[in-house]
C-alpha cells in the first residue's frame, strides 16, 4: 500500500493544471499518476475533444462511486486576482486558485479518503472508482454523458454515486442536493412584413404579437413548487429588433427566454405548452429550444442517509436536502444509479480569488471517509 494522500497537496497540484474547458491541462495525467499505484485500473475515454478518466479498484459488488471534473471557468482578468490563478497558493488558511472550490479540492478529499480508507480497512467487500470529466463546465456533451453512456454498454453497474460539486452556501455541512431543476433555453422568432411606418396597411408588424407572446409566458404561473422543489421560473433574457429606424416597420423579432423547471414539468410538456401559447396568438413564427438537463429528484433513502449520517458525525449537524442552483453532471449519473451532491463552499466558485478553506479540505476529506466507512459496512 502507498502511503496516504495528502489532499491539500493534491489540491495545489490540480489547481496548477490549467485545465479551462476543453483543456486537459495535465490534471487527469496527474490523477492517472496518483490512482494507479493505488491499486486503480485507469481508462482514458477521449471523446471529440474532451479527455475524461474512469479508475475503479475492485471488480465486485456494491460498487461507489465518487464523481467530478476536472475542468474550470476561464480566470477572466488574471490583473484582478489577488494570486497566480493557476499557483496555488496558500494564504492564511485557504488555497487559491482556479478550481480550488469547483471542484479539484473536493477531487483531491476524493482520493485522499479513499486512500486513508485503503490504509485503515484494506481492500473492501466491493469496488470503488472515480468518473472524471473535463466536459462540467463546457457544453456537456463530451464528458460525464457519454462516460454513462460507455459504462453501461460495458455492463458495469454502479450502487452509489457522490458528486463533489461545491454545495455548502456558508458552513460546511449546511447542504446536500438531492436533485436540480430542469433547464430549457428558447429563442422566438416573430416574422412580419417590412414597411413604412405612415402606410402599416402595407406591411405586416410582428412586435405587438411578439409582446403578446412574451405577455403570455412570462405572467403564466407554472407552478407553486413541491416538497423538495421551489417553483418553477422563466426569465426573458434578450429581445431584438436590429431596427435603427424609428420610420420602419420592422421584418422580424427576436426574444430569447429561459426556464428553470422542477419535476412537475419535461421538456416535452414544456415545449407543448409553449407552442399551444404561441399559436394562440398566430401569425408566423419559428421556436429553437435547447434542453441542457430534465428535472430530477433523488428521493430521500440509503444515499442521502448515508451521506448526511456521515456529515452529521463529522460537523456535528445535519445537512438541509435541497434541490437549489443550476445543473450538474448528477443529471446524467442519475440514469445508473442514486446520486447525491456534497463537497466545498460554494462562496467563491467562479469567482476572482477562488479559494477554500484548508479546514474545510480536511473536514470534507473526514465525510468522504465516513462514507465508506458506511457504505461498505453495510
Amino acid at each position: 500500500m502507498t502511503a496516504p494522500i495528502d489532499a491539500l497537496a493534491l489540491a495545489q497540484a490540480l489547481i496548477r493544471c490549467p485545465s479551462v474547458t476543453p483543456a486537459e491541462g495535465g490534471a487527469l495525467d496527474a490523477l492517472q499518476a496518483i490512482l494507479e499505484p493505488m491499486g486503480f485500473a485507469c481508462h482514458r475515454l477521449k471523446f471529440e475533444d474532451v479527455d475524461n478518466l474512469y479508475a475503479r479498484r475492485g471488480t465486485a459488488p456494491p460498487h461507489f462511486c465518487f464523481a467530478g471534473h476536472t475542468d474550470v471557468v476561464p480566470v477572466g482578468d488574471a490583473k484582478g486576482w489577488s494570486f497566480a490563478p493557476f499557483g496555488g497558493e496558500i494564504y492564511a488558511g485557504a488555497i487559491y486558485g482556479r478550481g480550488a472550490a469547483d471542484m479539484k479540492g473536493a477531487i483531491a478529499c476524493f482520493i485522499a479518503a479513499v486512500s486513508r480508507y485503503l490504509d485503515r480497512k484494506g481492500d473492501p467487500k466491493g469496488s470503488i472508482s472515480l468518473m472524471i470529466t473535463g466536459d462540467e463546465e463546457g457544453a456537456a456533451v463530451n464528458g460525464t454523458v457519454k462516460m454513462v453512456e460507455w459504462l453501461r454498454s460495458r455492463g458495469e453497474a454502479i450502487d452509489a454515486c457522490i458528486v463533489g460539486e461545491p454545495t455548502n452556501p456558508q458552513r460546511m455541512g449546511d447542504m446536500i442536493k438531492i436533485g436540480r431543476r430542469g433547464s430549457m433555453s428558447g429563442w422566438l422568432t416573430v416574422t412580419g412584413t417590412q414597411g413604412h411606418t405612415a402606410y402599416p396597411h402595407l406591411a405586416d408588424n410582428p412586435l405587438p404579437r411578439l409582446i403578446r407572446m412574451l405577455s403570455l409566458i412570462a405572467e403564466h404561473e407554472l407552478d407553486k413548487g413541491t416538497d423538495h422543489f421551489q417553483p418553477s421560473n422563466l426569465q426573458l433574457t434578450s429581445i431584438d429588433v436590429g431596427n435603427a429606424a424609428t420610420n420602419v416597420i420592422p421584418a422580424s423579432a427576436l426574444a430569447a427566454f429561459n426556464i428553470r423547471f422542477n419535476d412537475l414539468h419535461t421538456g416535452e410538456s414544456l415545449t407543448d405548452w409553449l407552442r399551444k401559447t404561441f399559436d394562440s396568438v398566430g401569425g408566423a413564427y419559428d421556436l429553437k429550444l435547447q434542453i441542457s438537463g430534465e428535472a430530477f429528484l433523488t428521493q430521500p433513502g440509503k444515499i442521502t442517509e448515508l451521506l448526511a449520517g456521515a456529515i452529521e458525525r463529522t460537523v456535528g449537524k445535519r445537512p438541509e436536502l435541497s434541490t437549489t442552483g443550476g445543473t450538474s453532471d448528477a443529471r446524467f449519473i442519475r440514469a445508473l444509479c442514486p446520486v447525491a451532491e456534497f463537497g466545498l463552499l460554494s462562496q467563491t466558485m467562479h469567482k476572482t480569488d477562488e479559494c477554500a478553506s484548508l479546514a474545510d479540505l480536511d473536514t470534507l476529506t473526514n465525510v468522504y471517509e465516513a462514507v465508506l466507512d458506511g457504505f461498505f459496512a453495510g
